[in-house]
């Protein structure tokens, strides 16, 4: 009844992805091909740990 109170678990985290995701293009604009694949390594994680969320919610 009152579910429309209840916060959003993958609004932080879609926050941190796209924060990873930012840090990655500026990585890479910078020439630090490492750095950026290891960002984008998180970044991909995080990503398919906000799918599983959304996935066991629905």
């Amino acid at each position: 009844m009152f579910g429309f109170f209840k916060k959003d678990p993958t609004k932080k985290m879609r926050a941190g992805y796209n924060k990873l995701l930012e840090q990655g293009m500026h990585a890479q604009r910078n020439g630090d091909m490492r750095l950026y694949a290891e960002i984008t390594a998180k970044a991909e994680a995080l990503w398919s740990d906000i799918e599983a969320l959304e996935k066991q919610q629905n």
